[in-house]
């Protein structure tokens, strides 16, 4: 955990779920509903887990969920029903294709981040390069009228990965939840309806 435990730590671990994230998750999903009943959704960059947990019981048993990371997520997520994890960096060709076994995916979701090392520049461009990956992924394996949604930091070359995306997605937009820390450089991008035309 980074940072004091606040409002949103608290209530987190008060509801069961492994990290606060999961509350930027639920407000995005109230305001723009990037997730629908009956989804095939891959989370990459999933591990503790909070927001495939999240999906999932969003879901209530009308969907699944395929989570990638490098860490094992919790256990209460591993356990679950319709929930496949792959271990692995979701930027290797060979991890792709094991996501790809599992494509189309209605929706592609990705709170992934670099761990930061305090140079803005730096930290920004491995962000960016996450968001790259994330949309690269998006065109091999979402499922036309798919969306998506990506962190990214603010900073660095963001302007270029919205562009992206509005290449990309009839929509795209983006969105700073509530429950990010008001000193974070983080935002999310949402994308909308992904074009035909769009996909590999």
């Amino acid at each position: 955990m980074k940072g004091k435990p606040d409002y949103y730590w608290k209530k987190s671990k008060q509801e069961g779920y492994p990290a606060r994230s999961v509350f930027k998750l639920q407000e995005i999903q109230e305001k723009h509903r990037v997730l629908k009943p009956g989804n095939r959704v891959l989370d990459l960059g999933a591990s503790p887990g909070s927001w495939s947990l999240f999906i999932l019981d969003l879901l209530a048993g009308n969907g699944s969920v395929t989570g990638v990371d490098l860490k094992t997520p919790d256990q209460r997520l591993t356990s679950r029903r319709n929930f496949r994890f792959i271990q692995g960096d979701f930027t290797q060709e060979a991890v792709v294709g094991l996501i790809l076994e599992g494509a189309p995916y209605d929706c592609i979701v990705s709170d992934a981040a670099p761990s930061t090392t305090g140079n803005r520049t730096l930290d920004t461009a491995r962000s960016s390069e996450i968001a790259r990956q994330v949309l690269i992924v998006c065109e091999k394996a979402l499922a036309p009228g798919g969306n998506c949604l990506l962190k990214i930091f603010q900073g660095g070359e963001e302007k270029e990965i919205l562009d992206r995306m509005h290449d990309l997605f009839a929509i795209s937009r983006a969105f700073k939840p509530k429950a990010s820390r008001s000193n974070s450089m983080e935002t999310y991008y949402i994308g909308i309806n992904l074009r035909a035309l769009a996909q590999k």
